[in-house]
């Protein structure tokens, strides 16, 4: 039978999209095929809600299992014309057809913004219980101290047992962080042995960005930054001189100003461009007017984004007011906010264990990458990310951050990486920023580098030199214990981020052999494939070193090891030199690991299908369902995970650097935001088992 859970607001404003997205995101990390389900919807398009959309983004549900059923106005109008059980067939229609494509489905109950926020929750609990789904109860602590809140649980709790509600857990929403201790006892008193949970308010997620203020006041954007995905932390109407408007300009506020206000614009444009004071997240000009024309190619530059409203300065603060953070606009920062403060707040073992749910069959390539975040965060880990000034860098770190995975630190130049964050939007508090140039940390690397390298005749003063490199004295600070994994190349070589690894970090298992595997994302499975990256022509012990290694890999990852020692030939179909390499490699592996399934020579067709391998290697525990693919040389490697890539739409995570003592790993300089939030993960994980 399909399991299901419904989401259920108690009262409006509770914020309830919160828990719906760290539910979601829970279930699908821990079982099958998720479904979503939002019966009532507030727009005029069910297939057009944002929540849905940005669900089926974020975890790749096709329309067919992830859909709304009918708006709130048909819903108030059937309730109104006494067809209430129309409502009800419908929506057990719909949820049948979901069910039928799923394993677990999340119900989201409307939202309580209607004019009858009882009949709404009256109506909600009556599909619940028609659905015969356990409640998950969703209550708003804003403004409320703990015995209040306390109070508005035991009100609720009374409620759903009337309504014959069975309740899965409560979850009290947007408590004030320094009342979060005290209700939670309270809360726990007021549910006894039923799971409750506080989430405090976060200003991360309550925070409007300027994409929400943009879109609610349709807003025209005149120049200045593109990049809208930035906290309005608070509202500044220029109606003073310069001189004492920038007295109260606080970062991240949103300044709004009449557009003949040029003083003002250039005044924000100045401090903008100085790290060191506060940069707007955004300049509203008002009355429809703009600058003069010698003013506008400057304003073009600004940091920030730039936007004309016909309205007044006054009526445009009050509409600014009143406009809402909503996490469903998808934007990742606050996403990743919201996952974050999920993570630390909710006890998922614990709520889901009150739940019968199927494990998944297959790992797919969002369940893999999901896993992996979760992982790092179990034991969070400290990560040094040597390309402090890279904003792809930045916007990864940012997230890193608001999803609590691991301790971040950049390298780089403080005042630079604070410029471009304030360029691009970032914020980077919170994370520790180190200069080369400047750390106290410098010298003590130097001495060290100096006596690890002595050998090769270096001196003290080259070692100073070598230290300004952020790989180098990222490395070093792994070395030393100052950080426990290392990530670069995003603006770098592969080399200058593997070289001084090779230097100073002794291999793990002393035969100085460090190689390297990508994780090839599949839609419905994950591959290993190594050495694609480093060792560019093994001999037969190097290649079984490298087996061996990318087995352990992969099952670290949770891929089930089957190693395919690949060639052109397979079984005893050939022979010559690059066979027989490939040969004596294997049973070199079967002879360090009998435990291992692996075979070898295999030619890559029959290692991945199985009618192939059925005629190639019939008797084979890897021909067909091979799941580790070691190649013959770095050539092969190379060149094949890139083909598979770019013909099969295969996603390629790595390279991942296995044989160091301590983790470092390599980003493409192609590297996309996801690909450094992904390797740092993969770093974290590496680090909880080799520190």
């Amino acid at each position: 039978m399909v399991q299901g859970v419904y989401v259920l607001s108690v009262a409006p404003e509770a914020g309830k999209s919160l828990v719906v997205l760290g539910l979601a995101d829970a279930l699908h990390r821990r079982t099958g095929r998720l479904g979503f389900y939002r019966p009532i919807v507030n727009g005029t398009a069910p297939a057009d809600d944002p929540l849905l959309r940005m669900l089926q983004r974020l975890y790749k549900m096709e329309p067919a299992r992830c859909k709304g059923g009918m708006t709130l106005a048909d819903a108030r109008a059937a309730l109104a014309d006494g067809r209430e059980d129309e409502i009800v067939s419908r929506v057990l229609e719909d949820f049948g057809h979901i069910a039928e494509e799923c394993d677990v489905v999340v119900v989201d109950g409307s939202d309580l913004r209607g004019p009858d926020a009882g009949t709404e929750f009256e109506l909600n609990t009556l599909l619940a219980t028609n659905l015969g789904l356990p409640v998950l109860a969703v209550i708003g602590a804003q403004g409320l101290g703990p015995r209040e809140t306390a109070q508005a649980v035991a009100d609720a709790s009374r409620q759903l047992a009337a309504a014959r509600s069975t309740v899965l857990s409560v979850v009290v929403n947007r408590a004030q962080p320094a009342d979060v201790d005290a209700a939670r006892e309270a809360v726990g008193t007021a549910t006894g042995s039923l799971p409750g949970y506080v989430i405090p308010e976060v200003a991360e997620i309550s925070a409007p960005t300027m994409a929400d203020v943009a879109m609610s006041l349709a807003l025209e954007r005149l120049s200045g930054s593109a990049e809208l995905d930035r906290d309005v932390n608070g509202v500044n109407v220029a109606a003073m001189n310069v001189e004492n408007f920038l007295r109260v300009l606080k970062p991240g506020n949103l300044v709004i100003v009449p557009g003949d206000r040029t003083d003002i614009v250039m005044a924000c444009m100045a401090w903008a461009l100085s790290p060191e004071l506060p940069t707007p997240s955004g300049v509203i000009l008002t009355d429809g007017l703009v600058p003069d024309s010698y003013v506008l190619p400057l304003v073009a530059h600004a940091p920030f984004p730039v936007f004309v409203e016909t309205a007044d300065a006054c009526t445009a603060a009050q509409r600014v007011s009143h406009v809402r953070s909503e996490i469903h606009t998808g934007e990742s920062r606050r996403v990743a906010a919201a996952l974050g403060i999920w993570a630390r707040s909710i006890d998922e073992t614990e709520l889901l264990e009150r739940l019968a749910l199927p494990r998944p069959a297959t790992m797919t390539p969002l369940r893999f990458l999901n896993d992996l975040v979760e992982r790092a965060r179990q034991q969070k880990k400290r990560i040094v990310l040597a390309e402090g000034t890279d904003s792809r860098v930045l916007r990864a770190a940012e997230i890193l951050r608001r999803r609590d995975v691991c301790h971040v630190t950049l390298l780089g130049n403080p005042s630079a990486v604070r410029e471009l964050a304030d360029a691009e939007g970032i914020e980077v508090g919170g994370i520790t920023i180190i200069d080369p140039t400047q750390s106290p940390l410098r010298e003590r690397f130097a001495v060290e580098y100096q006596r690890l390298r002595a050998h090769k005749g270096m001196i003290l003063e080259r070692a100073r030199e070598v230290m300004l490199d952020g790989a180098y004295f990222g490395t070093m600070m792994v070395h030393l214990g100052e950080a426990d994994g290392m990530v670069s190349g995003a603006a770098h070589t592969t080399a200058n981020t593997i070289r001084p690894a090779l230097e100073f970090m002794k291999s793990q298992h002393g035969n100085g052999l460090v190689s390297s595997v990508f994780f090839m994302l599949f839609p419905d499975r994950v591959l290993v494939y190594g050495d694609c990256a480093v060792v560019p022509d093994p001999t037969d012990r190097q290649l079984a070193d490298i087996a061996l290694a990318s087995a352990a890999t992969a099952a670290q990852f949770g891929v089930e090891p089957r190693v395919a020692m690949l060639s052109y030939s397979t079984g005893v179909s050939g022979a010559g030199t690059a066979v027989d390499k490939v040969r004596r490699a294997t049973e070199l592996v079967r002879a360090g690991r009998p435990d291992l399934a692996v075979d070898g020579p295999i030619q890559y067709d029959a290692a991945v299908d199985a009618a192939i391998a059925s005629s190639k290697l019939p008797s084979s525990a890897v021909a067909g369902k091979a799941t580790v693919f070691i190649f013959p040389d770095l050539n092969t490697g190379n060149n094949t995970y890139k083909a598979v890539e770019q013909s099969s739409g295969a996603v390629a995570v790595g390279p991942v650097l296995q044989g160091l003592r301590k983790p470092i790993n390599d980003l493409s300089r192609g590297s996309t935001i996801e690909d450094i939030i992904n390797t740092v993960a993969i770093t974290a994980v590496q680090a909880q088992e080799l520190n």
